[in-house]
């Protein structure tokens, strides 16, 4: 499976591609470029191709735990979890992934099993992350989820 990287590991400015374009833009809230007021993203954010959540094309999105990746960087990866939220009523999945490759994961995890026994902190730090990367947004936990949930997940926003 691939993700593409939109936001790289420790930006605040939110970046998003769009399929009008083909390029990756500055995100727009209010007219003004979204930056997140707070710590900065803590991993690769980006999303799925082939995938389609809502009306407006977007991706299922996707957070690699790697090192720093550049924005429109193309990555295999392995899902390990999903982070499910709730923001103004809706579920909001998002697959948290690492690397394919042995040699680029900064965590040795490749299955929600050992992700929980090995990094429950990281977890934690996840889980709060999104939860208060938009303060105004009241957003709720939900679950995290295994990666067999995750293989659903995908299949169920993958575009025929």
């Amino acid at each position: 499976m691939q993700a593409v990287i939109e936001v790289p590991a420790g930006n605040n400015h939110q970046l998003r591609y769009a399929r009008s374009t083909k390029e990756f833009v500055s995100d727009k809230e209010a007219g003004q470029d979204k930056v997140i007021g707070f710590l900065p993203f803590p991993g690769n954010y980006g999303f799925i191709p082939s995938t389609e959540v809502d009306s407006k094309g977007r991706g299922l999105e996707i957070l690699v735990l790697s090192e720093r990746q550049e924005t429109g960087a193309v990555l295999e990866v392995i899902p390990v979890a999903v982070l499910q939220l709730e923001t103004a009523g809706e579920l909001q999945p998002i697959v948290v992934a690492v690397p394919a490759r042995p040699s680029q994961r900064t965590i040795d995890a490749v299955d929600y099993s050992s992700f929980s026994r090995e990094y429950p902190v990281v977890k934690d730090m996840l889980k709060l992350w999104f939860l208060h990367r938009r303060p105004n947004a009241q957003t709720k936990f939900v679950a995290w989820r295994d990666e067999k949930f995750a293989d659903r997940e995908i299949q169920r926003w993958m575009k025929l």
